[in-house]
């Protein structure tokens, strides 16, 4: 696929006369349950879903634009809940990364349209706020989310480093003023201050008083400090979320069982990052997502760092992290596609996605008749946001002509010979 800026797509291809421009008929896609279907999409959300060619009963003018998904699978799209927006595409700056504001904006901007792209319509993007960079980071993010309204929502985690002591308490008013800003949610690296627990009670007030969810960084090695989070987390609303947790695997088996329930009965969800880690904490391998399921967990999946200095070959796919799970971890196909999406957007706080009738128009076609498959090899894909195509990837394999593709009926794509 080429390396060049994304753009915004052209509409879908609809036939002369549609009546509605809301309105958008999906056509012969294939479901995860083998059904091939019509899908008509109105006001963001699945109006109906039928067998092949009922919806187009009516004709053009009744059904609006049509896409043909014919050789599609059409899932519930992947949501992202850990990037880095400020740092995203700076590993090739050949210096310190810049945090101009105009640097920023236009990182955080790219890195959306790449996720997008991938297919996750929604993204949490974690920011650093205080020290060198003060609000202005945050600045540029929440302003990249400004002209991505209506292509993808991007929502931001304000991220101090410093909560504790006399340090502290510039960092506790920043992070206050970045809520005011506009950052929807309360975050941070506990495990960088001196005072780890007063540091996740910190951040837990400030989150209590404005009604903000909590997204904390943690390696999660130290099974005690684990326990005293979880007590202090348990119950809060709308949610605390730890990533990426990836010494909890280290831990003797016990002892990460033992934590592993205590975070299930705190309602603390994990999101784990199976292609790696993200600045501010060790590169040590994904959570143990099947012992954290097995005990109730919540678990989703991030991409992490998207080509920064943490990941310099990151690429921020939501379906490359199930993969990953899949493949090296040990989930079947559809509990790891179930972390980009359907988990994933319940940390992040999103309605749920089911290719039903009534259910948001959040949706990604790829190319494949089965989900194994398409984890595979999901190179051709659409992206539908709020009942909109809002993004296509086309990938065409050509191969020369051979005499053991004829003999052997192999499928192929391309014609005639590669030059």
């Amino acid at each position: 696929m080429p390396d060049s800026q994304p753009q915004p797509p052209p509409p879908p291809s609809s036939s002369p006369g549609a009546a509605d421009a809301s309105s958008l008929l999906l056509c012969g896609a294939r479901l995860t349950d083998g059904r091939t279907v019509d899908v008509r999409l109105g006001g963001g959300r699945i109006e109906a879903v039928g067998t092949a060619g009922s919806l187009a009963a009516g004709g053009t003018r009744a059904c609006g634009a049509r896409v043909d998904l014919s050789g599609y699978l059409l899932l519930p799209a992947p949501a992202e809940p850990h990037a880095h927006a400020d740092t995203a595409l700076s590993a090739d700056a050949g210096g310190p990364v810049s945090y101009e504001p105009q640097d920023v904006q236009r990182r955080a901007t790219e890195a959306a349209l790449l996720q997008l792209g991938h297919g996750a319509t929604a993204v949490r993007a974690h920011v650093r706020v205080g020290d060198v960079q003060g609000l202005g980071a945050l600045a540029a993010v929440l302003q990249a989310r400004r002209a991505l309204r209506g292509l993808a929502e991007l929502t931001t985690v304000a991220m101090p480093r410093v909560l504790t002591g006399v340090a502290g308490a510039d960092g506790l008013a920043v992070l206050r003023d970045a809520v005011k800003m506009g950052a929807s949610v309360v975050g941070g690296r506990p495990d960088l201050d001196p005072d780890p627990a007063g540091y996740v009670e910190a951040v837990l007030e400030v989150a209590s008083e404005h009604g903000c969810p909590v997204d904390l960084h943690t390696d999660a090695g130290d099974p005690a400090r684990l326990a005293r989070l979880a007590a202090m987390a348990g119950g809060l609303r709308p949610g605390v979320t730890l990533s990426p947790c990836g010494d909890l695997g280290r831990l003797p088996s016990e002892v990460a069982s033992r934590t592993a329930d205590q975070l299930a009965a705190a309602g603390v969800a994990v999101v784990c990052l199976p292609q790696g880690g993200c600045g501010g904490v060790d590169r040590r391998g994904a959570a143990p997502v099947r012992l954290l399921r097995a005990a109730g967990v919540r678990v989703a999946a991030g991409s992490g760092a998207l080509r920064d200095v943490s990941n310099p070959v990151g690429r921020g796919d939501p379906l490359e992290a199930a993969f990953l799970l899949a493949s090296r971890y040990g989930l079947a196909p559809e509990e790891a596609y179930d972390t980009v999406s359907s988990s994933a957007r319940a940390v992040l706080g999103l309605p749920e996605v089911r290719v039903e009738a009534g259910f948001p128009a959040e949706l990604l076609a790829v190319r494949g008749d089965r989900l194994a498959g398409a984890l595979s090899l999901a190179y051709s894909r659409v992206v539908v946001h709020r009942g909109r195509v809002v993004a296509r990837t086309s990938a065409v394999r050509e191969y020369c002509s051979s005499a053991a593709s004829v003999e052997l009926g192999l499928p192929r794509q391309g014609r005639g010979e590669v030059s």
